[in-house]
C-alpha cells in the first residue's frame, strides 16, 4: 500500500500537475485512507468498493468533524489515486462511481469595501525601498486579482509595460492575460526602476524580491501584508487572498459583465465566480438597511 502511494505522489510530482501545496495535501490524506482501511481489515486498496467509501465518509464526518468541503477534498484526491491505480491495471472497477461528499455550503469570501482598499493602499508611504516594494506587490495583486501565489511566482518577462498586461500562470497551468491600470503601472515602474535592480542581479527572473534579492515566498508576503495592515488606519484582518476577492467583487459593483470577471480570475466554471455576485447583493441589502435605519432615527429625532 506505501508503495502504491509513493508511486502516485511520484507520479504528480513528475506530472506537475498539482501544486507542492496539493501534493502534500494528498500525502496526509493517503495516509488516513490507509489508516482507516487496515483499521476496517483491508489490506490492499483494490479491496475497496463503494460502500466502503461511503463507510469512509461517515468516519470523516462523524469521527474526525471534517466539514463538507474538507470532505470533498478527500474524495478528490482518492479519485485521482484510484484513477492512477485503474491506469496501472491494479483496478477494474471505480468505487467512486455516484459518490459525492453531500450538499457543499457556498462560503461568501472576504473581501474589503473599495473605499477601504484606497485607505490599505493610500497608507503604504513611498518613502523607503521596502515601502515602494510593498506598495507595488499589493498595488498590483488588487489590480489584476492574483493569488499569491501567482504574485511570488510572476516573471519580469510577464509584464508588458507598454500594453499594461500581465501573463499569468494560474492553477493547473493555466495562463491568462489580465491588464493592469496607470497607477499600478506607474508604482511598479518606480519599483523596478529604483528598487530592484538594486537588489537582486539580472538572473533573479521574478518580478518581487527581498532586500537579499531572493524572490518573495507566500509566507513572506503574508509578513508583509501583515505589517502594512498594522501600520494602516485599517482595525481588522487581512489576508492575502482578499485582493483577489476584492478584485472580483469590484468589477461586479461597477457593472462588469460576469463572464469577463471569469475570464479574468482564470475560473474554469461560472460557478466559482458566481459566488461574488453573492457578495454584491449583500452589499446592496446591507446599504439599504444601514441607509433605513439612518432614516428611521432622524425621524424619530
Amino acid at each position: 500500500m506505501d508503495q502504491q502511494i509513493e508511486n502516485f505522489l511520484l507520479q504528480i510530482s513528475i506530472a506537475n500537475t498539482q501544486s507542492e501545496h496539493t501534493q502534500q495535501s494528498y500525502s496526509l490524506d493517503l495516509k488516513k485512507f490507509k489508516e482507516f482501511c487496515l483499521r476496517e481489515g483491508i489490506d490492499h486498496f483494490e479491496e475497496v468498493d463503494r460502500n466502503f467509501i461511503l463507510n469512509y465518509i461517515a468516519y470523516l464526518r462523524k469521527e474526525c468533524l471534517l466539514k463538507t468541503s474538507s470532505i470533498a477534498r478527500h474524495l478528490s484526491c482518492l479519485r485521482s489515486f484510484y484513477h492512477f491505480l485503474r491506469e496501472c491495471g491494479v483496478m477494474q472497477k471505480d468505487p467512486f462511481v455516484k459518490v459525492s461528499a453531500g450538499k457543499k455550503s457556498q462560503k461568501i469570501p472576504e473581501f474589503l469595501y473599495a473605499e477601504e482598499m484606497d485607505e490599505l493602499l493610500d497608507s503604504i508611504p513611498l518613502d523607503t525601498k521596502e515601502n515602494i516594494r510593498n506598495r507595488a506587490l499589493f498595488e498590483l495583486m488588487y489590480a489584476c486579482g492574483l493569488r499569491v501565489s501567482e504574485a511570488k511566482d510572476l516573471k519580469l518577462q510577464d509584464v508588458d509595460f507598454h500594453e499594461q498586461m500581465i501573463r499569468v500562470v494560474g492553477k493547473g497551468s493555466k495562463e491568462r492575460i489580465v491588464p493592469f491600470h496607470d497607477e499600478a503601472k506607474e508604482i511598479l515602474e518606480m519599483y523596478c526602476r529604483e528598487v530592484r535592480k538594486y537588489w537582486c542581479s539580472d538572473d533573479v527572473k521574478e518580478v518581487f524580491v527581498n532586500q537579499r534579492g531572493k524572490p518573495l515566498t507566500s509566507r513572506g508576503i503574508q509578513y508583509l501584508l501583515d505589517k502594512v495592515v498594522n501600520e494602516s488606519p485599517l482595525r481588522m484582518h487581512v489576508h492575502p487572498h482578499m485582493f483577489r476577492h476584492s478584485f472580483a467583487t469590484h468589477l461586479l459593483d461597477n457593472g462588469a459583465d460576469l463572464r469577463i470577471v471569469q475570464e479574468l480570475l482564470g475560473h474554469k466554471n461560472l460557478s466559482t465566480t458566481q459566488v461574488y455576485t453573492h457578495i454584491s447583493q449583500k452589499k446592496i441589502i446591507d446599504t439599504y438597511n444601514h441607509a433605513l435605519a439612518r432614516a428611521k432615527k432622524r425621524k424619530n429625532e
